[in-house]
């Protein structure tokens, strides 16, 4: 049985301790700062003792003594061509304008600084890392998550399948405050009519029955979704057999409260149906109405 390796990298202040200390919670062997030189040696220790006890999370980054991300690449690239691992590379990402506020709240230094201000780091280091986001096959954003938020997702995603199969998430968002960036999928849910202009449902989310009849007696909601539904269902046994760990589908509407919610419910319970795992976020439930930028429509 192959020995799961995870390598977690990614932005300086974007939460890497909070995804280690979370998957050692999970039983995960964890190991940080792992000089790149030693990389091999450690691994291959793995292999000769046969592995197959824990899975093991090895954190890089740019403060990692020798790391260049070129030679990451080509070392674990080299490790996946090896029978005896299953690899996977999480890079955690974060918006530079929080990355700056985290800092100025902690009054560390960025490692990449030196006397200089953050930004500098920051920057230096987005283009230092550019090739290895590249080329990993998870990203989380943390911009919006709270350490207890992250270390909440690392459990979910982590806890049930391993490195092993696709995890498959479902997420419903709101375009007023951004498209998620780790979502592979985007399907934009604003063709439909908006209860937010009923006085009525505007309290409500997606969840309730009542903003889940008004959405479908839109016209164009049974074949549309209909469809977005069939796609997947083609789509994800192709992602699974090329062996993408992690397939993320965001469901989109104005506000992120209504339309998308309802949405992402449905198509997951379909999913499920067809013998799919997915778990299901909704990242703007909770966040105050956008809709307005949307217009009253005329109709």
């Amino acid at each position: 049985m192959p020995v799961e390796v995870l390598i977690v990298t990614g932005m300086s202040g974007a939460g890497r301790v909070t995804v280690m200390k979370a998957l050692e919670d999970l039983g995960w062997e964890v190991v940080d700062n792992l000089p790149m030189s030693l990389l091999t040696a450690m691994l291959d220790g793995e292999r000769r003792e046969g592995g197959g006890r824990r899975p093991i999370a090895l954190g890089l980054g740019a403060q990692t003594r020798d790391f260049d991300p070129e030679t990451a690449i080509a070392a674990i690239d080299a490790l996946r061509a090896d029978p005896a691992f299953e690899i996977g590379v999480l890079f955690l990402d974060c918006a530079t304008h929080e990355l700056e506020r985290r800092y100025d709240e902690t009054r560390r230094r960025h490692p990449l600084a030196a006397d200089r201000p953050a930004r500098d780091g920051i920057v230096g280091e987005r283009a230092l890392l550019s090739p290895l986001r590249g080329w990993a096959n998870r990203l989380i954003d943390t911009s919006t998550l709270s350490a207890h938020d992250l270390a909440a997702r690392i459990r979910r995603d982590f806890a049930r399948d391993g490195l092993g199969g696709t995890t498959l998430s479902v997420q419903s968002f709101g375009f007023a405050r951004g498209v998620p960036t780790e979502a592979d999928l985007v399907f934009d849910m604003r063709f439909l009519r908006n209860p937010h202009w009923d006085e009525a449902l505007r309290p409500l989310t997606g969840r309730d029955p009542a903003v889940a009849a008004y959405v479908a007696a839109d016209p164009a909601y049974e074949e549309a979704v209909g469809r977005i539904e069939e796609l997947l269902l083609l789509l994800l046994p192709r992602y699974r057999a090329e062996g993408k760990a992690y397939v993320t589908i965001a469901i989109g509407c104005t506000g992120g409260k209504h339309r998308s919610v309802h949405v992402a419910e449905r198509i997951a319970k379909r999913l499920r149906d067809a013998g799919f795992s997915p778990t299901i976020a909704h990242r703007d439930l909770a966040a105050a109405p956008q809709d307005a930028l949307e217009g009253r429509p005329r109709r």
